[in-house]
Formats: structure tokens, C-alpha cells, sequence
């Protein structure tokens, strides 16, 4: 079980590297996560995080899951925040990881931060209206 050590270092290093490219991102960005989002015209839950942090290790085998079970419902894109800052800072996260869910029309419907389960995720969808059930 991760204790707070382990998570605490890479989400203010993650805070460090994130909050000086806001400000930069949000004059560079011409393309918007909610226009990104709107081109593919499905549900889309976006994840930040990163490859080395704990929780998102834990988050990882969830959204490729959540990827293959509900390919053509609604898509699940995976942002590493210490890869792609730029990219990650479009989307104005305080700490990693956070998912936000946006419906087809690319408009932000709610946003988590932590890490959160696969049944939890699904919970999430249906609360908003969309149950990706057969």
C-alpha cells in the first residue's frame, strides 16, 4: 500500500512543473481540450498524470481496460503530465491524476482528482446520463 511519501514528491514536483506553463498555455493553446474533445464526437474521459506516479501506475490497467471494453462508446485519453506539459497544462489540472469527463459536444461535465476505479469511472458516466451498458 503506497503511503503519502510516495505520492506527495511527484505531485508537488508535478505542481512545479505545471503551474508555470499555465499562464503560457493558456495564450499559446489554440486548440482547446474541449475542441480536441468535440472532433471525435464521442464521450471522452481524460486522464493526467504521469507514467511514474503511483496512483497512475494503479490508473493504468483501468483506462486500457476501460479503453478496449468500451471502444465506439466513449473514448479514454491518457495525458502524461511530465512528458507533454504543454499539453497537460491545457487542461488545468492542480494535481495528477485528475480525470475529467466531457460529453460528445467536447463540454467539461465533472472532474476528479485522485485516483478512482473502474467501477467508480462507470459510476461517474451514469450519474452524468451515460450508461455504456448492453
Amino acid at each position: 500500500m503506497p503511503t503519502a511519501k510516495h505520492w506527495i514528491f511527484p505531485l508537488v514536483l508535478t505542481l512545479a512543473l505545471i503551474l508555470p506553463s499555465l499562464s503560457r498555455a493558456e495564450s499559446a493553446a489554440s486548440t482547446t481540450p474541449a475542441a480536441s474533445v468535440a472532433a471525435g464526437r464521442l464521450p471522452k474521459m481524460v486522464d493526467v498524470g504521469a507514467d511514474k506516479c503511483i496512483p497512475c501506475k494503479m490508473m493504468a490497467p483501468i483506462l486500457e481496460e476501460l479503453k478496449t471494453e468500451y471502444a465506439g462508446k466513449f473514448e479514454v485519453e491518457f495525458v502524461d503530465a511530465w512528458k507533454f506539459r504543454e499539453k497537460a497544462a491545457r487542461y488545468g489540472v492542480q494535481m495528477i491524476p485528475t480525470q475529467i469527463f466531457y460529453d460528445a459536444s467536447g463540454k467539461e461535465l465533472f472532474r476528479h482528482s485522485g485516483f478512482i476505479g473502474k467501477e467508480e469511472i462507470l459510476a461517474r458516466w451514469r450519474e452524468l446520463g451515460y450508461d455504456f451498458r448492453d
